[in-house]
């Protein structure tokens, strides 16, 4: 019986035929386990002997299945991870992991940038007070600004309502509610009646930035810009100022950038795409505040001072990466914003 388990033990070649050898040869309705079972019918002098022959027979079919189990399992193994060998090199189909929309990353990222500086992030409806749009703001009532030709008026025309020509309304709310000094950035969805083409859209994105306070000038204004610029492209880029006019700061001033490509370098910038040759870009504009809108905010201006700046969010996104169309922004076309993906 034993020599018969042995030869089918060696003679198993995977883990199921050794299953069924161990049921033949080893289980409760084998050979020796029914030899086993017969002892106790021998007389009591052979038991003995009997009993040590057939313990010997079934330790050695159970040695010798666990050692050959071990051996089946090496070699079933081995076979297993040749088989299913992959190679992690090959490219793969995954599924996409998604990507956000570049407005909304740079938003947060021009978020932080002030937030690191100290200063607090504000925010406004989007429907505005006409008073908050432009009264506040040093835009008089001829001012051709609050014409139907360049803002959306919301009816009945008795509301006095506005869709925000600018987030420069959250400027005037923040005055009118708290008492300086005030630092605040006013990223924000604003609108006007400008055709939908490839530089221009009705609806588009602001930032803003205030400071009042004692003794603040012009100055002050140059170094916050300086290192807004350096912070969203790169070390080295500075500002320019260029002599202009807004009804809510005086004096006022357009800001260029220094082109983050060519660094208005000799020799590269003519040929710079970016600057078109220039070796600046425009970005927004900029200046001390009116004491006019000081007063109609309730700031004391013999005592406070300040500065405002505005810049697009959409001309600063299509400018960096080089978009020539501004309607990709808007689309709403996945193709777009999956090279972004979650981070700028």
């Amino acid at each position: 019986m034993r020599d018969d388990a042995l030869a089918a033990i060696a003679k198993a070649a995977t883990l199921a035929e050794l299953k069924q050898v161990r049921i033949d040869h080893a289980g409760d309705r084998s050979p020796l386990a029914l030899a086993n079972r017969e002892i106790g019918a021998l007389p009591p002098q052979a038991r003995k002997e009997a009993g040590q022959r057939v313990g010997q027979a079934r330790g050695a079919v159970s040695e010798a299945l666990a050692a050959r189990t071990a051996e089946v399992e090496a070699a079933e193994l081995e076979q297993s991870l040749a088989a299913e060998a992959v190679d992690v090199t090959l490219p793969v189909d995954v599924e996409p992991v998604g990507s956000r929309h570049p407005l909304t990353t740079i938003s947060e990222h021009v978020a932080d940038i002030f937030i690191a500086m100290g200063w607090e992030i504000a925010e406004g409806p989007e429907v505005e007070a006409e008073w908050l749009n432009f009264d506040a703001l040093n835009l008089g009532p001829d001012h051709p600004a609050r014409t139907m030709q360049d803002t959306f008026w919301v009816s009945p025309e008795s509301a006095a309502m506005v869709l925000r020509t600018h987030t420069s309304p959250v400027q005037a709310r923040t005055m009118l509610t708290r008492t300086p000094p005030i630092y605040i950035a006013c990223p924000g969805r604003v609108f006007r009646t400008d055709e939908l083409d490839a530089t221009h859209s009705p609806v588009f994105h602001q930032v803003e930035g205030l400071a009042i306070d004692e003794g603040l000038s012009m100055a002050h204004l140059k170094g916050t810009l300086d290192h807004f610029a350096q912070a969203m492209f790169g070390d080295g880029i500075t500002t320019r100022f260029r002599p202009s006019y807004f009804p809510f700061t005086e004096p006022s001033a357009e800001v260029d950038l220094l082109c983050h490509v060519c660094h208005n370098v000799p020799g590269t910038v003519e040929s710079c795409r970016t600057c078109k040759g220039e070796g600046w870009i425009e970005w927004g504009g900029c200046g001390v505040v009116n004491p006019r809108v000081l007063i109609a905010c309730g700031v004391d201006p013999e005592r406070y001072s300040g500065f405002a700046f505005g810049m697009g969010l959409d001309r600063t996104i299509t400018g960096r990466y080089d978009i020539a169309d501004l309607r990709d922004l808007f689309d709403g076309d996945i193709r777009f914003t999956e090279p972004f993906g979650v981070g700028l």
